[in-house]
């Protein structure tokens, strides 16, 4: 009998059973979440029963820091904190783990990878079969001739496992250790490991087909041509970083002792206490000898579940597998003549309510060309009409459907609606009549989760959608486009997305009903729709060339901030390399005498760390500068003019309604709403943004100080009521009362720190937060806090009603009723508790402005349409709103967006804005 080892990231399996039940968590009769624990015992037993592994390892990850985050500081910086519901279940975990007696590997300054690695290396050399069990993809680099992936399955599927010649047919290459070179020029958002900007997968993989390897590519720079030999040639020791970090170890120090590995009959008594504990009867009865349920219901991804405790007849339900299209019936139909098409538009067009969804070419709408339209108006039931790629033939079929989408008196149903609207726009179709966006409704009930339709259609339906990697392959040159796929094939997976989008829609529509929500998705976040497709149609113009020559500007700036600081450093160095920058900073310099450091014993080189020490050394001030500059080069100037569409000669931002968990819409393609404004640096862009002819300018509407106002309202404090009512300067007034003398003694410098304080207070912020923001003592900014308070008493009343309100509920909401949820803010982990309670207190606030600006979008396109006017909106970022306009409109605009903006809502206190005009967007604002 061959030896086959399972080695299993622990990880994978514990987050993976965690978010399949994040809708519907299991608890048992104690009201502990045991969704993580229940998944991974699934998972781990059917592991067992099935592939029957000769020997078997679970393998963690150390608590500590690895040897990672000593090479890069910021490795993983961004991941959220784990949840607490995870962290309770780990020791149940392990003590399932125990239980099994399957050997625990874990090693400090190595992550599970490493270990992994290094086992399974040495396993294969023993004649092991070696099964890494994981879902990550850096792993193919250790596949082998005996060592594979064993990805857990999908929901409906089964298990993949990939062998050495998968990882080179999936990926093109000759070895599976060229994933390593691929990763490091593609990098990895997930563990914030930089690689070369502007290079993806498939650009990485081109590389590695041509040059072999990193090193290749480096030594054939000359083959290269443009911006793309530039970003690799710039980016060589960010590269090499990034292959450090992505390269698995295969050293780790861990000896392999197969006896030590071997799978052995389990403790039956330790398991049947933790399971008793847990309160897992089915797995229970599984396990310990009860066959009367199959293994095979087990499975970790294939079952609803409900928060009460579980019983038995409920725990067999809930360890059904998820529906799919094969074990669903159905009646897809393909139209492919003109007389099939003429007659499912008379079908459409004799019900009120139906459900489409477009196949394109490209996720750009803009550029994307027709492959197929899907419709559904009966569950289990629907139709594709195949595009031809000659566009005559395509739009003479999109004739025939005309009326189904212009009619106006239709429910039209999808799954992002803006993106199927804009892709027929490409056809001269104006979609009218009632929307109904599944994505916008799923948002509005779960801000904080995906909104895939395969994620949703799990949680709402218990159904497992066709995958389009089933459909178009591999990645890299395996991957084909939904042209080249068969229409029979192209059909079924399309017609399943507007079948299951039909199915939803009540579902979610009830359930925004039952929790509140409805009231906004129908007066706020469905009429939004029109609005932002009329301001991504028309767009907005840039002047390329003003950014062009701001690109070169900035370069020369760079170029001689650098010189500067080579100068005060008396060297040469790589300014950008954290490590190298602590060197010459607290070795070279000594500019502290104990300077901080990182958790992994580097040098903190962080921009609030220098931010302290900018007093301490004249070359901090000039590296902060160069840093802002490098960022506002690579990561706006730049990049700006990419956009520009070819046949409009504007740039076309797409609006993202269902993104930001407070309300607030975010935009890309490019993202309009992060361009820096703050700084004069920053400021310039704005000027590249002109209106769209000579005879019209760029007018600027902006609340002023809406949050703060919001504020006021929801605190329902005198003071600040007061300011805002008699329009007294209310940074001067706050500093007046915390420093406690008259508004015309207030210095510049106390109505700054009094700003800050404002604003902050709104975002929940500490002592220790803003004497960061202030580069002031902790000491003072307690002071500065404690007299705001003190100033506005009803404001503490309002954020400790926030919070007590907040762990009542469950969630916070906004002025209109938009939901803000926050499991945990009753969490035990006084740092992950700490954010929810930031966020209940400012996600009223900033959810009740977003509210505002979009009922305000409402009553102004409205208003635009109805009195025939030729302005038109075109950008909308945070509180402000620009608008083209002809120059005879400017003013009645600004009458009507006076009239409109400062009395979309009644408040205790009166909402303002500010308006300008101007030749382009900085002259406005």
């Amino acid at each position: 009998m061959d030896k086959r080892l399972f080695l299993i990231d622990a990880y994978t399996l514990i987050y993976r059973a965690y978010y399949s039940f994040i809708n519907n968590p299991r608890k048992n009769s104690k009201g502990l979440n045991t969704s993580a624990a229940f998944g991974f015992t699934n998972a781990l037993y059917e592991v067992i029963e099935k592939q029957q592994p000769t020997h078997i390892a679970v393998v963690f990850d150390p608590e500590t820091p690895t040897f990672r985050h000593e090479i890069y500081e910021e490795y993983k910086a961004q991941r959220p904190p784990t949840p607490e519901d995870i962290k309770t279940n780990l020791p149940y975990i392990k003590q399932v783990v125990s239980g099994f007696r399957i050997p625990i590997l874990q090693v400090d300054y190595y992550e599970a990878d490493d270990v992994i690695g290094t086992i399974a290396e040495k396993a294969q050399k023993q004649g092991f079969k070696v099964y890494m069990m994981t879902s990550d993809k850096d792993f193919g680099q250790l596949v082998d001739d005996k060592i594979y992936m064993f990805k857990p399955k999908r929901s409906g599927g089964n298990a993949e496992i990939w062998t050495r010649e998968d990882i080179i047919s999936r990926y093109g290459i000759e070895d599976p250790r060229q994933i390593i070179d691929i990763l490091a020029m593609w990098g990895d958002k997930s563990d914030n490991i930089p690689g070369i900007p502007g290079v993806g997968e498939k650009t990485a993989i081109k590389y590695i087909q041509k040059f072999g390897s990193l090193e290749g590519l480096y030594n054939n720079l000359e083959n290269l041509k443009g911006k793309q030999k530039q970003k690799v040639h710039e980016n060589k020791e960010q590269a090499f970083l990034a292959k450090k970090l992505v390269t698995i170890k295969t050293d780790a120090p861990i000896t392999f002792n197969p006896e030590e590995l071997k799978l052995t009959e389990p403790d039956t008594e330790a398991l049947k206490q933790v399971f008793d504990e847990l309160e897992f009867r089915s797995i229970e009865k599984r396990v310990l000898g009860d066959t009367s349920i199959s293994a095979s219901q087990g499975d970790l991804f294939n079952q609803g579940s409900k928060e009460e405790p579980a019983t038995e007849e409920k725990s067999q339900k809930e360890e059904e597998t998820y529906k799919n299209i094969e074990t669903v019936d159905h009646n897809y139909r393909i139209m492919d003549s003109e007389e099939n098409v003429k007659q499912l538009t008379e079908k459409l067009l004799a019900v009120d309510s139906f459900c489409f969804d477009t196949e394109t070419t490209d996720t750009n709408p803009y550029n994307a060309e027709l492959v197929g339209i899907s419709f559904s108006f009966a569950a289990g039931e629907g139709y594709y009409v195949p595009c031809p790629p000659e566009q005559e033939k395509t739009q003479h079929l999109i004739e025939i459907l005309r009326p189904v989408f212009e009619s106006g008196n239709k429910e039209i149903i999808a799954h992002n609606i803006n993106y199927d609207i804009l892709v027929l726009d490409n056809y001269n179709i104006q979609v009218r009549g009632t929307f109904f966006d599944t994505i916008i409704a799923h948002y509005l009930l779960h801000p904080e989760y995906e909104h895939n339709m395969d994620f949703v259609a799990r949680q709402y339906l218990q159904y497992d959608p066709v995958p389009i990697e089933n459909l178009i392959g591999g990645k890299g040159k395996k991957q084909l486009s939904m042209r080249q796929i068969s229409p029979d094939t192209v059909a079924e997976y399309a017609v399943e997305d507007a079948d299951v989008t039909w199915q939803l829609k009540p579902l979610l529509e009830n359930a925004m009903k039952k929790s509140g929500v409805y009231s906004v998705f129908q007066n706020i976040e469905t009429p939004l729709i029109d609005v932002l497709l009329a301001m991504e149609r028309f767009g907005v113009k840039i002047d390329p060339q003003a950014l062009y020559t701001y690109v070169d500007e900035l370069k020369n700036k760079i170029a001689k901030k650098e010189k500067e600081i080579y100068s005060q450093a008396g060297v040469e160095f790589n300014i950008n390399s954290p490590k190298q920058l602590g060197e010459v900073l607290f070795e070279r310099l000594k500019i502290v005498q104990k300077p901080k450091r990182t958790r992994t014993k580097q040098y903190a080189t962080g921009e609030q760390e220098l931010q302290k020490l900018a007093n301490k050394h004249p070359i901090v001030p000039l590296i902060l500068e160069h840093r802002s500059l490098v960022k506002l080069l690579n990561t706006y100037v730049e990049p700006l003019p990419q956009f520009i569409h070819k046949r409009s000669g504007k740039i076309h931002t797409i609006y993202n309604q269902a993104r930001a968990a407070t309300g607030r819409l975010s935009s890309t393609n490019p993202n309009i709403q992060n361009i820096p404004i703050r700084e004069k640096e920053g400021r310039r862009i704005r000027e590249a943004f002109i209106p769209s002819a000579d005879d019209r300018l760029l007018l600027s509407a902006d609340y002023s100080q809406i949050e703060l106002r919001l504020m006021a309202h929801l605190s329902g404090d005198e003071h600040l009521i007061e300011a805002f009512t008699d329009n007294i300067d209310i940074h001067a007034l706050t500093a007046s009362k915390i420093y406690k003398m008259p508004v015309t003694d207030i210095t510049r410098n106390m109505r700054s720190k009094a700003k800050s304080a404002n604003f902050g207070i709104i975002y929940g912020i500490s002592a220790f937060g803003l004497s960061q923001n202030l580069n002031i003592s902790r000491s003072e900014a307690k002071q500065l806090i404690d007299g705001y308070f003190a100033s506005y008493p009803k404001v503490k009343e309002y954020m400790d009603n926030s919070i007590s309100e907040a762990r009542k509920n469950g969630y916070v909401e906004t002025i209109k009723g938009r939901k803000r949820y926050l499991p945990d803010i009753n969490s035990r982990n006084a740092v992950v508790r700490g954010v929810a309670e930031r966020n209940a207190i400012n996600a009223p606030i900033q959810g009740s402005a977003a509210d505002i600006i979009k009922l305000a979008m409402i009553d102004i396109h409205n208003e635009l349409q109805k009195r025939s006017m030729q302005s038109k909106m075109t950008l909308q970022v945070h509180d402000e709103l620009i608008f083209d306009v002809p120059e005879e409109e400017a003013d009645i605009l600004k009458e009507l967006l006076t009239q409109k903006m400062e009395n979309v809502v009644s408040l205790r206190v009166p909402l303002t804005i500010d308006t300008g005009t101007g030749k382009n967007w900085l002259a406005a604002h």
